[in-house]
């Protein structure tokens, strides 16, 4: 499996994004850098998609194919690839407040710590659709990382019950409810070239 190990903070920096919007409380104790160039349209449509892929932790292919799916649904393109890319095993369990982090959460699915409607899960990049309940196993609701939940607001499409360790899909998310700073306009137009 492919991973980005780039430095987090020079990255953020780079991509112009808060290290808290990846759930790391660290601060960078560098300027940013301060470019002199007009920065071309290519460059934004480019920075777009680097932020998209980063936030999400998703490599070139993988973000390829998801906007290739994307491109399929009827819509538009651009609100289809952020819907997608939300719904996300890795991301679901990240947004119901059963891991810090988009990481850790890949992590937690990659080692078979959750069901999804009963059966296990260890695919992060599986998409979860309306109705779908996610739950931690039985054998792992004792480990550590669910002894201590972090205190997260959960986004209204998403339901959770932390008593029980579960949580269900309502609805797709809509684009304004996405929190991400992203301009999903430039991606399309990147992949459209």
């Amino acid at each position: 499996m492919a991973r980005d190990r780039s430095p987090i903070l020079k990255r953020c920096r780079t991509l112009e994004l808060a290290p808290q919007t990846l759930g790391i409380n660290k601060k960078s104790k560098r300027n940013p850098r301060r470019s002199r160039r007009k920065e071309s349209e290519y460059g934004r449509q480019l920075k777009a998609k680097q932020k998209a892929k980063f936030v999400y932790g998703v490599m070139e292919k993988q973000f390829r194919g998801t906007f290739a799916r994307a491109s399929k649904m009827s819509g538009k393109s651009g609100e289809n690839l952020m819907k997608l890319l939300e719904l996300r095993l890795d991301n679901v369990v990240y947004r119901l407040g059963f891991a810090s982090t988009r990481a850790h959460a890949r992590q937690l699915v990659n080692h078979g710590h959750f069901d999804l409607n009963g059966k296990r899960a260890s695919i992060p990049s599986m998409t979860v659709s309306p109705g779908d309940e996610i739950s931690v196993r039985e054998n792992s609701r004792s480990i550590q990382p669910f002894q201590e939940l972090p205190n997260v607001i959960v986004p209204d499409w998403l339901s959770a019950d932390p008593a029980n360790l579960k949580g269900s899909v309502l609805r797709i998310p809509e684009r304004h409810e996405i929190d991400v700073d992203v301009e999903e306009t430039l991606i399309v137009e990147l992949y459209s070239r």
